[in-house]
């Protein structure tokens, strides 16, 4: 049967608003910064590691094109958080407070429990839980400028009488602090703290980690994506993350 000019222009017209949708697509701008063993950039740019290679998996089995950017941590805040931006970045815990402007995808990893990453002069009293040991105004803890300890954590810290120093700085620097008793602790997970010890260029006599009762368990790591990035976007990252 000969097609009517009708039908014609129906069928060019689905093709055009095809080709528009697909020239439509922009591309995410996927975020990280170099923190082994949690993210560490691979050979085409894509990060590696144990939130990396999940989150590069998610984005490749989505079909989400992306363009991947190494950047300090509240750079990486602050394009999330611009409305403009489709910007998402790797790893990150989910909390009330950024979930106010940002998307979270499923959990692509979950950590196993939280240490202290301490001085190795610094004692704790026999039977301190963690919350005793925030609660003693004595107690010298250095935590990293908008991260988040967990919910459990950053309560204790809110509610205790610490003396906090708070840092911009990389890991590294925060380690030649606490070696160098500037601060009693830093919060690490059990498979961070082994690695940066396994890591510590002969400073591993000055560092030890610890293990207070009432450490709570280790929290669950997403990729977070600022509100620009669309609701598709999301759940296809979800169909494709196979962390449970």
């Amino acid at each position: 049967m000969q097609a009517t000019p009708h039908l014609l222009m129906l069928s060019l017209l689905v093709q055009l608003l095809a080709a528009a949708g697909c020239g439509a697509q922009e591309r995410i701008v996927a975020t990280y910064h170099e923190r082994p063993p949690y993210l560490s950039p691979g050979a085409d740019g894509a990060p590696t590691g144990l939130t990396g290679s999940p989150a590069t998996q998610a984005f490749r089995q989505a079909g989400v094109s992306v363009t991947w950017m190494v950047v300090p941590t509240n750079r990486q805040l602050a394009m999330v958080k611009d409305g403009q931006q489709q910007s998402c970045a790797i790893g990150w815990f989910r909390n009330p407070e950024r979930e106010r402007f940002a998307r979270f995808t499923k959990p692509i990893y979950r950590d196993k429990e939280w240490v202290l990453l301490a001085n190795a002069t610094y004692i704790i009293p026999d039977g301190a839980t963690l919350e005793q040991l925030l609660q003693n105004p004595a107690t010298r803890i250095v935590v990293k400028d908008n991260f988040s300890y967990g919910q459990e954590i950053d309560t204790m810290i809110a509610r205790g009488k610490p003396q906090i120093a708070v840092t911009a700085g990389s890991v590294e620097q925060m380690l030649l602090s606490i070696g160098a008793g500037a601060a009693d602790f830093m919060f690490v997970s059990e498979e961070e703290g082994q690695y940066l010890l396994s890591r510590s260029n002969g400073r591993g006599a000055s560092l030890r980690l610890l293990r207070p009762r009432g450490m709570p368990r280790g929290v669950e790591r997403h990729i977070m994506c600022g509100k620009a990035v669309p609701d598709g976007v999301i759940e296809r990252l979800n169909k494709a993350i196979t962390f449970r």
